[in-house]
C-alpha cells in the first residue's frame, strides 16, 4: 500500500511538472495563428481560381482576423505584415493594404514578398510608375516573385494579381 501511495504521489508531481514546463503559450499561439491563417490564405486563392470570389473574400477577412491577432504578440513581423497588406488588398481595401506593406518594408526592405504584393496593389491603383520601382528592388533576386510582378506589369489591366 505504501509503494502505491508513493507511486501515485510521483505521478502526480511529475505530471504536474511536465505540464508547467510545457512552453511558452504566447510564442506557440502567434505561429498558429500565423499558420491557420496562410492555410486560410491558400483556401481562398483556389476559389478565386474558381471564379468564388465572394467565398474568398470571406476566407481573407478570416486570415486577417487571426493575423491580426498574431500581429498584436509579435509587431515586427515582416511576414506577418505582408500577409496583412495582402488580405487587405484582396478584401479590396487598398489603403489598409498599402499602409501594412509600407511598415513591412520598414522592418525588412528587401522582403521579396512585400516588394511583390505593394507592386501589385500599384499596378491595381495605377500606379504603375510605382510598381516599377518595386520591380527594380526584385530585380536581382533571381525570384519568382520578380517574374510574376514584371508579368503583371507587363499585361497591366490582367486579372493575375
Amino acid at each position: 500500500m505504501k509503494n502505491i501511495l508513493i507511486f501515485l504521489i510521483s505521478f502526480y508531481f511529475i505530471n504536474n511538472f511536465a505540464l508547467a514546463a510545457g512552453g511558452d503559450s504566447g510564442s506557440s499561439s502567434k505561429i498558429s495563428m500565423y499558420d491557420e491563417a496562410v492555410k486560410l490564405i491558400k483556401r481562398a486563392g483556389k476559389l478565386e481560381k474558381k471564379d468564388k470570389k465572394d467565398k474568398a473574400v470571406k476566407l481573407y477577412k478570416e486570415a486577417y482576423n487571426k493575423l491580426e491577432t498574431a500581429n498584436k504578440k509579435d509587431k515586427n513581423n515582416p511576414d506577418i505584415l505582408n500577409y496583412m497588406g495582402f488580405t487587405s488588398r484582396k478584401s479590396g481595401n487598398f489603403n489598409e493594404a498599402e499602409k501594412f506593406y509600407l511598415k513591412g518594408l520598414s522592418l525588412d526592405p528587401k522582403h521579396n514578398g512585400i516588394n511583390e504584393y505593394l507592386g501589385e496593389l500599384y499596378v491595381q491603383t495605377n500606379r504603375i510608375e510605382k510598381a516599377k520601382e518595386r520591380l527594380a528592388v526584385l530585380k536581382n533576386c533571381n525570384c519568382k516573385e520578380f517574374q510574376e510582378l514584371e508579368l503583371i506589369i507587363k499585361t497591366r489591366g490582367s486579372k493575375i494579381y
